[in-house]
């Protein structure tokens, strides 16, 4: 197998991810860290542009190809890597854990990224308070309805899909963890709250931390 690069920033949401991913697969990949805030973006300079046009993380190269966007790369750890899956073995499930996962990806995420704040401030004057409310309110939406759909689907278990970690969970951790920098109460979100400490007890979820990335500052 080639050897796995991962361009990455430890405070990344989708970073976060795959390195998650990475680690319930059991695979070794060699980081490399682009900050998104080092002299306004080590993401923005022609070098990295070069690897990937959009100037995000991550990015993940195989040795034969290079691919972006979090939620196609672990979807490409899935089917290149079966063992461990990340997704469920009937197609209901399949379908409830991705489904989870673009409500992380889709609907919370983007407009909570770090482009997306810094727009807000640039261009309509959006001070530390108003971008804090910003984010608290599409992150309450979002949580909102993920909780509801938890407390109710007869396939929730341990995790978010049955009683072993899927997609869904590789991505409600790095949401849970954004939301307690923005300092959302999370009080209302028992079965969310749940999963995440669930997660948290298992080394590859641990090891995926921004924390205990090499290039982690408080």
């Amino acid at each position: 197998m080639d050897e796995l690069t991962l361009y990455t920033y430890c405070k990344s949401s989708a970073a976060y991810r795959v390195r998650i991913a990475l680690n319930l697969k059991g695979l070794t990949y060699h980081p490399v860290y682009i900050s998104l805030i080092k002299e306004g973006g080590e993401n923005f300079r022609p070098e990295y542009r070069a690897i990937n046009p959009q100037a995000m993380v991550p990015t993940l190269q195989t040795g034969k190809h290079t691919l972006t966007q979090s939620t196609a790369i672990v979807e490409y750890l899935e089917e290149e890597f079966p063992d461990p899956p990340l997704l469920p073995d009937n197609a209901a499930a399949r379908a409830q854990a991705r489904s989870y996962a673009q409500m992380f990806a889709c609907d919370i995420h983007p407009i909570n990224n770090l482009r997306v704040l810094d727009y807000l401030v640039k261009h309509f004057d959006a001070d530390e308070t108003a971008k804090l409310q910003w984010h608290q309110h599409w992150m309450h939406e979002g949580f909102g309805a993920i909780e509801t759909k938890l407390a109710s689907n007869a396939l929730t278990g341990r995790f978010c899909v049955g009683d072993t970690p899927t997609i869904a969970d590789v991505f409600l951790v790095p949401q849970v963890y954004n939301a307690k920098r923005y300092h959302c109460k999370l009080d209302a979100y028992p079965n969310i709250r749940r999963i995440n400490d669930h997660c948290l007890e298992l080394e590859a979820f641990i090891d995926a931390a921004p924390e205990q990335q090499a290039d982690f500052t408080a």
